[in-house]
């Protein structure tokens, strides 16, 4: 049975997380191998995500770091970080509807992050929506 997005995106946010933390132990990695070992079926969604975030990490991490007041993504957990980058990828760079990629990040924040994470990561794709994507 073919996974819906919801699934998808939980399967692109554990990847991410996974090379978050190999990044931060200076561990050597192959993206395709990450992949497959969390998406064992071939799936472009689950790769463009994955890709996308990683081409545009440094712009997503600016961006990210201009709307959290007070803070700045590297103080997030890596699982917030890895939801955190995803939306804000997905709301720029794809054409997913941006009220479908909100509620998607904040859904997998409402599993995976505390309720403060939840209303930061909701804060800043909300804010990143008003001031990039409808201008």
């Amino acid at each position: 049975m073919a996974e819906n997005r919801s699934e998808l995106r939980k399967k692109c946010m554990t990847v991410l997380y996974q090379l978050i933390i190999y990044d931060k132990n200076h561990l050597d990695y192959n993206v395709d191998e990450v992949i497959a070992e969390v998406s064992p079926v071939d799936n472009e969604f689950v790769k463009e995500i994955v890709y996308g975030v990683l081409t545009y990490k440094n712009e997503i991490d600016v961006l990210a770091n201009q709307y959290l007041d007070d803070w700045i993504i590297d103080r997030l957990g890596n699982t917030d970080i890895a939801i955190l980058r995803m939306g804000i990828f997905e709301l720029l760079y794809t054409k997913t509807p941006s009220v479908v990629v909100i509620n998607e990040a904040v859904e997998l924040a409402k599993s995976y992050s505390d309720d403060s994470v939840r209303k930061m990561i909701n804060g800043v794709l909300d804010k990143i929506y008003h001031e990039k994507v409808l201008k």
